[in-house]
């Protein structure tokens, strides 16, 4: 298009040149947008479910209030964990595979600007997060960046990985539950058939309002019951594994 453009007028052969760069700039930044690797950010539209995964943890105030929130519910969520975490509290993790959910790769440490490190720092995280999550008898199949933020450099650090990247096509920017004000109208405001939810179990720096977050996690999940949307595995919402067990390699779909 710039060369046509180049032999009309040698100034209107920026304009796509432009439009380029300002796609590869901005597109980072949307979580749903397979600029520069596949991506999945949203379920089968063919399901009149949704998928709940939480983002960050694990956390060992939060989490356990999750899971059982959930199996009060008696729905299944899936978890992307940073290695981190998982080394810091490897009971957690344990309870999560108990209460029969699933677990993904979110980074060893969760820099908020690792896909704009280099590609071997990209690899490291992930390898790191893999090899604590494998010594669980799992082996995660998806991943997702920090903060849902993609890269260039993104697909070659996950060459030979195995693992997706599953994002997310439902939030409520609640940055990390710092900002949890009528977090439950803003998820079901915007729920959608095959939506991937991003909720957090992780407490923030700041002061933070469990009793008030808690109350929301329940309106979130029985709103979308109400709304007559199944709240289903994220495996069975995508169509693919999330998850296997490392001794077996049967896929684990709950």
């Amino acid at each position: 298009m710039a060369i046509v453009l180049l032999f009309l007028d040698v100034r209107l052969s920026v304009i796509p040149l432009a439009a380029y760069i300002l796609v590869c700039a901005a597109a980072p930044f949307f979580p749903g947008f397979g600029f520069f690797l596949p991506v999945i950010s949203r379920g089968r539209l063919n399901k009149n479910a949704v998928a709940l995964t939480f983002d960050d943890g694990p956390d060992p105030l939060i989490t356990p209030q999750v899971l059982q929130l959930l199996l009060k519910h008696q729905v299944k969520a899936s978890f992307f964990v940073t290695g981190e975490r998982a080394a810091e509290h490897p009971q957690l993790i344990k309870e999560i595979l108990v209460h029969g959910h699933t677990i993904g790769n979110h980074s060893y440490t969760h820099d908020n600007l690792l896909m704009f490190r280099r590609t071997k720092t990209i690899a490291a995280e992930i390898k790191s997060a893999q090899n604590v999550l494998n010594d669980f008898g799992i082996v995660p199949l998806a991943f997702r960046p920090p903060v849902g933020i993609t890269g260039p450099r993104l697909r070659p650090a996950l060459l030979n990985s195995g693992m997706v990247i599953v994002n997310f096509s439902c939030r409520a920017c609640d940055g990390g539950n710092r900002w949890i004000k009528n977090l439950s109208k803003k998820i079901l405001r915007r729920i959608r058939q095959g939506d991937i939810v991003v909720l957090h179990d992780v407490r923030p720096p700041e002061q933070f309002d469990f009793a008030y977050w808690l109350k929301e996690m329940d309106l979130i999940v029985s709103g979308i019951k109400a709304k007559g949307l199944a709240v289903l595995p994220l495996a069975e919402i995508i169509g693919r594994p999330v998850m296997v067990t490392k001794t077996s390699g049967v896929k684990e779909t709950r």
